[in-house]
């Protein structure tokens, strides 16, 4: 396991001290026989580890508290798309969700800072910068929304490009490329800097998109291609590696207040934990991911990143996001990612 330890996520107080903060003094625990009930929503299908790893803390967190918490759990966008749920969880018409750092970037720009194109080369420079300065820095943003967001983040994975129509090789194979992106305005930028045609297009539309030809690519991790079933619509992966990105399990600050503290740190502690168990399936999975594709009619190829980022570092991209996210948010990742203009 990379990053956070159990041991340090749960000493003192299990982690929950700064979250269970924002809800100012702390509570008495539920009077006997009360019930707290929430729905949790997420954008991913129900075989991904993230919804497998949920399950399981919800029912940690029911047995902990001995029934008294009920957790039902939405995958693939039953309660709407990312923007829709964004909305019921500022609103507090939902209680709990998982939101992609791209989706959440919609309101806090900051959460993007770890998916700029070619910055991070491994799961190393990730961690080191999400389980510390970056990742501190990124949840104190998102608090400012009266969301609440957990300590440890999820593991969403490296993207890479699948393609219907050939494979991406080197920047100039994105020349007028159409390529499904998330409502995102960084990629959108990102791509149309490279010289591609991206279409924003939410997760829920993707697989219809590229089947009908909208577009004749997208990019994601490599288990979100397996379990949205891309390969059926796609014939090329090339393994760019262009961006980071991780999920956010956050909490609405309007319910959150309510919670009493020690079922705060019930559902941290399992929260946390889950979220750690989660990286280590990615990283296993991704071993033998890429065989299962192939198998399932995927060709693969890899790419020198370093000739994307050079690519990019030849337009206005860099310096452009630089001045949106400012001197020290950018100064923080290049601590971490190293120097990428």
């Amino acid at each position: 396991m990379t990053g956070l330890t159990r041991r340090h996520l749960f000493a003192s107080g299990l982690g929950a001290a700064a979250i269970a903060g924002l809800g100012g003094f702390p509570r008495p625990a539920l009077a006997q026989g009360t019930k707290l009930s929430f729905k949790l929503g997420t954008d991913l299908p129900v075989p991904h580890p993230v919804n497998v790893r949920i399950k399981e803390a919800i029912a940690a967190i029911a047995s902990e508290t001995n029934g008294a918490v009920e957790i039902a759990l939405f995958p693939s966008n039953q309660l709407g798309s990312d923007s829709d749920m964004l909305s019921q969880i500022r609103s507090g018409a939902l209680e709990l969700a998982t939101f992609p750092g791209t989706v959440v970037s919609t309101l806090v720009p900051a959460t993007s800072l770890t998916v700029l194109g070619f910055a991070f080369p491994n799961y190393d420079r990730v961690w080191a910068a999400m389980d510390g300065e970056v990742g501190a820095y990124i949840r104190r943003a998102i608090e400012k929304t009266n969301l609440v967001p957990f300590e440890a983040t999820w593991d969403n994975g490296f993207r890479q490009i699948t393609t219907s129509t050939k494979p991406i090789r080197t920047p100039a194979d994105l020349k007028a490329f159409k390529i499904r992106v998330p409502v995102v305005p960084l990629w959108v930028s990102m791509f149309s800097a490279l010289g591609a045609a991206p279409v924003s297009i939410p997760l829920s539309e993707a697989y219809s998109a590229l089947q009908t030809k909208i577009a004749d690519g997208q990019e994601n991790p490599l288990a979100l291609i397996n379990f949205a079933k891309f390969y059926e619509v796609q014939k090329f992966c090339s393994l760019t590696n262009h961006a980071w990105d991780g999920f956010w399990m956050m909490a609405s600050g309007r319910v959150w207040r309510g919670v009493p503290a020690d079922v705060q740190a019930i559902m941290v502690k399992h929260f946390n934990a889950a979220a750690l168990k989660e990286r280590d399936d990615i990283a296993k999975a991704n071993i033998d991911l890429q065989k299962d594709l192939e198998a399932k009619g995927l060709v693969f190829n890899t790419v020198d990143p370093m000739a994307f980022q050079t690519a990019l570092k030849g337009t206005k991209f860099y310096s452009q996001w630089r001045e949106k996210f400012g001197a020290d948010a950018w100064a923080l990742v290049q601590k971490y990612a190293g120097d990428i203009g």
